[in-house]
């Protein structure tokens, strides 16, 4: 860590993120960083600070040599690429809370920064103003960290919530988290899982070491919750969340997916309301720690990126110790899950692929199962998110090669359940 420096910002982008960090600039000047210059697309639109701030030249930022920080807070990730490998070409550092073009771009992104000897920090990227970034990169060491589970996303979690706490339908809910501002207008990428599944892929590396993308990832959003499976959560006293989740397994390789998951009272996730995000992190010595605050807005995911600004005063670089260790974490795909399914038509669930069947419920519109398949039973398959079925995952879902025999002598036989 050099001595402290002052800091010259060159900001992309001034929406709700861009504005929020201006004006949390202003109120604290101990900082020593100043917004030179911001770039944006239209700079006829009225905006709350002084003209001459703005221009629409990226040139104006990034070949300027007076700014040595670029902060990258757009929506476009090809131009948000563009961007930041410019910047750190040009000997600037960057902050960045583009999820979607740091998870496609991660790991040539560490490679230039190795190679430019400059930092590139998104602590926003992932959970807004909760510190997770920072804390498994430097805290927890990869042969001690046991598992992580957390909510990522704000969006979801809020339309949840509405669903489970005022019964609101999930289309009623959706409309409200619009306009109240947690959705977008397009809430594809918050509905179906993607935007979850890039903070995911993030948090994987700086947890385990482990470069991924979302293409090779088990992960699915909301949309397919139906009210019989809010039914059958709230009469177990149970919610239902969309949890990412990764668990180091026994022969020592990392089971990850992104999946709603039937929550437990005694689960710190339970708690989680709203758009807020929460993070357990259980460890070998530590057991459990709980992380939680906002995941969405403008002043909280404008915290996240003054911290990461803070911290480059001092030099901060991520290290990414754990993906260079010598034997760097695996992903696992050899271990089973425990599962809800409710569907409509019982020939659209494959049930000869799960391991074993313990409840089975027939309904006059829907029914369901509880059982446990194995992972490559889901992964690049769509039966389960397809013709209307839902899947959830159980509490206690991971399990692995060595239980399943165990589970089988307890199982119901399968051929019962040809109804």
């Amino acid at each position: 860590m050099g001595s402290e420096k002052t800091l010259v910002i060159g900001m992309f982008g001034f929406g709700v993120v861009g504005e929020g960090l201006y004006k949390v600039l202003k109120q604290t000047p101990s900082l020593k960083a100043s917004i030179k210059k911001v770039c944006i697309k239209n700079t006829q639109k009225k905006r709350n600070a002084p003209a001459d701030l703005f221009t629409s030249n990226p040139d104006d930022l990034l070949y300027d040599p007076e700014i040595n920080v670029i902060v990258e807070v757009i929506n476009d990730s090809a131009a948000g690429y563009e961007i930041v490998t410019t910047a750190l070409n040009n000997g600037k550092d960057v902050v960045s809370a583009s999820k979607k073009m740091l998870s496609e771009h991660l790991p040539e992104l560490i490679a230039l920064q190795e190679k430019t000897g400059k930092s590139l920090l998104y602590e926003a990227s992932a959970c807004a103003s909760i510190p997770v970034i920072r804390n498994l990169e430097e805290y927890y060491d990869n042969d001690l960290l046991h598992s992580i589970k957390a909510i990522v996303n704000g969006s979801t979690n809020f339309i949840l919530t509405k669903m489970f706490e005022e019964e609101l339908n999930f289309k009623e809910a959706l409309l409200l988290a619009q306009q109240l501002g947690f959705a977008e207008s397009d809430p594809t990428l918050d509905i179906e899982g993607f935007d979850a599944a890039n903070k995911w892929v993030l948090l994987l590396t700086h947890s385990y070491g482990i470069d991924t993308t979302i293409q090779d990832m088990l992960f699915n959003g909301i949309t397919q919750i139906s009210p019989i499976d809010a039914e059958v959560a709230q009469s177990r006293n149970q919610s239902i969340k969309l949890v990412a989740q990764a668990k180091k397994l026994q022969n020592g390789k990392v089971a990850s997916f992104l999946l709603p998951q039937f929550v437990d009272q005694a689960d710190q996730l339970y708690f989680v309301k709203n758009e807020y995000n929460g993070v357990v992190i259980e460890t070998g010595f530590a057991d459990k720690q709980f992380f939680y605050g906002k995941g969405a807005g403008s002043f909280p995911t404008a915290s996240a990126v003054l911290s990461d600004i803070a911290a480059l005063r001092y030099g901060y670089r991520y290290e990414y110790k754990k993906r260079n260790q010598q034997q760097p974490a695996e992903l696992s795909d050899s271990y089973n899950l425990r599962v809800f399914i409710s569907f409509e038509s019982l020939a659209n669930v494959p049930k000869e692929e799960f391991t074993s069947i313990e409840e089975w419920h027939s309904g006059n519109e829907r029914s369901y199962l509880i059982g446990t398949i194995p992972y490559q039973s889901l992964i690049h398959k769509d039966w389960w998110k397809t013709n209307n079925n839902s899947l959830i995952l159980m509490p206690n879902n991971i399990v692995e090669n060595s239980e399943v025999s165990e589970l089988k002598k307890m199982s119901l036989s399968l051929a019962g359940l040809d109804v």
